[in-house]
C-alpha cells in the first residue's frame, strides 16, 4: 500500500470516528429525537410527539419513542442513501454515454464505458434496495 493510500485511509478513519464520537456526545444531552415525518411511522407504535417551532419531537419517556426514533433514523438514512446513489449513478450513466460516443470504436474505451454503465446500474439497484430497508425493519420489529 502506498503512502498516499495509507494517509487517505487514516483520514477516512479519523473522520468516521469523529462523527461517531460527536454523535454519542450530542445524544447524551437529548431528551428525545426530532421526527421528520410522523406519517411514515406505524400506527401500532405509541409515538406521542410534541411540537416546538413547527418541529415534532418524540420524548424518550413517552411510550415507544425509542422505536419511533429508530425507525425515523432508518428512514432518514435510507432517504439520503437513495438520493446520493441515484445522483452518482445518473452522472455515471451520462459519463459512460460520453465515453461511448467518443470511443471511435476503440475496444478499450468501449469496454470501460460499458463497465461504467454496469456499475451505474448496480448503483441504481442498491439505491432501490435502500428503499426496501425500512419496511423490512418494520416487519422485523413487528411494528
Amino acid at each position: 500500500m502506498t503512502m498516499k493510500k495509507k494517509i487517505l485511509a487514516l483520514i477516512v478513519c479519523v473522520t468516521v470516528l469523529s462523527f461517531i464520537v460527536i454523535g454519542f456526545a450530542a445524544a447524551d444531552n437529548l431528551d428525545g429525537c426530532r421526527i421528520t415525518r410522523t406519517s411514515r411511522l406505524p400506527t401500532t407504535l405509541n409515538c406521542e410527539t410534541t411540537t416546538q417551532n413547527n418541529v415534532a419531537y418524540c420524548l424518550y419517556e413517552d411510550g415507544d419513542c425509542g422505536m419511533c426514533c429508530l425507525l425515523n433514523g432508518i428512514y432518514n438514512i435510507t432517504d439520503w442513501v437513495f438520493v446520493v446513489l441515484m445522483a452518482v449513478s445518473s452522472l455515471m450513466i451520462i459519463w459512460g454515454a460520453v465515453l461511448f460516443t467518443t470511443s471511435s470504436g476503440d475496444p478499450d474505451k468501449v469496454g470501460s464505458a460499458r463497465q461504467l454503465i454496469i456499475f451505474a446500474a448496480v448503483g441504481i439497484a442498491v439505491a432501490l434496495f435502500s428503499r426496501a430497508v425500512p419496511p423490512a425493519v418494520r416487519m422485523i420489529i413487528g411494528a
